[in-house]
């Protein structure tokens, strides 16, 4: 009761100021999570496919345009055999979950894939390109699965692209800027800027997701494990970062 209360009030608290376009998050802790209750492995991914549906629904509530969830990094493809035929399996249920809800439709979510599609077995990539098909058109908002991803690699595939219009003569050297070298990671539409980037599990490490992206963003450690996160630990988070934004523009750098 007394959490619930808290939750309300922060909640109230958070809606008075400035909405983040962007959160990224780190889902760490499913494993442990399921270890800690004597479950197989597989099953604290499950539950954290759950908690991913249930904060993209506090994200849309709150106004957050773009989230891009860290689902798998080309690291876990050295996981065992089973596991990660597991969370493929897993992967291509929750892609046609998404796909299925109305909530998807109603609220016109654009959903994207973002990392190495070659790595990927075909059954999975079929359904990443249904879905990705069906959402084309949305733009209200917009979420990105980081899957099969590294953020060094993304940033060494878009310097080859850029270098080969380059080469082909579509970019001048000295038209290269920022804004230009965004255009040619795995996505865009804001994909590029991270306000906040929350990482779940304890760990304090950014594990190769967005290094680019998350470039000036909050950073923001969460100890519970990502099947545990809460609704107050985004809100706390948010709260976090409009205090920060606050002081830069009362005393800018």
């Amino acid at each position: 009761m007394i959490s619930k209360v808290y939750e309300l009030l922060l909640l109230r608290r958070v809606r008075r100021g400035e909405i983040p376009k962007h959160i990224a998050i780190i889902m760490d802790g499913n494993r442990r999570y399921a270890r800690r209750r004597g479950l197989p492995v597989y099953m604290g991914h499950f539950f954290g496919s759950r908690k991913a549906e249930k904060v993209l629904e506090w994200c849309r509530e709150l106004g957050v345009r773009t989230v891009t969830l860290y689902a798998f990094s080309t690291e876990n493809f050295r996981r065992d055999e089973e596991e990660r035929r597991h969370i493929f399996e897993l992967f291509k249920k929750e892609i046609r979950r998404l796909l299925n809800d109305p909530r998807t439709h109603r609220d016109r979510m654009r959903v994207r894939v973002v990392g190495r599609r070659d790595l990927l077995p075909d059954d999975v990539l079929e359904a990443i390109e249904e879905v990705e098909r069906e959402t084309a058109g949305y733009d209200s908002y917009y979420l990105n699965i980081a899957f099969a991803y590294g953020g060094r690699q993304e940033i060494v595939d878009a310097v080859r692209a850029l270098l080969r219009d380059v080469r082909d003569g579509k970019v001048r050297p000295d038209e290269i800027d920022e804004a230009l070298f965004s255009r040619y990671l795995y996505s865009d539409n804001g994909y590029e800027r991270v306000d906040i980037l929350i990482r779940t599990g304890g760990e304090q490490r950014l594990s190769n997701f967005l290094p680019w992206q998350s470039a000036g963003s909050l950073t923001y450690f969460v100890d519970v494990y990502w099947p545990s996160f809460r609704k107050i630990d985004l809100l706390r988070a948010i709260r976090t970062w409009q205090g920060l934004r606050a002081r830069y523009y009362k005393h800018p750098a």
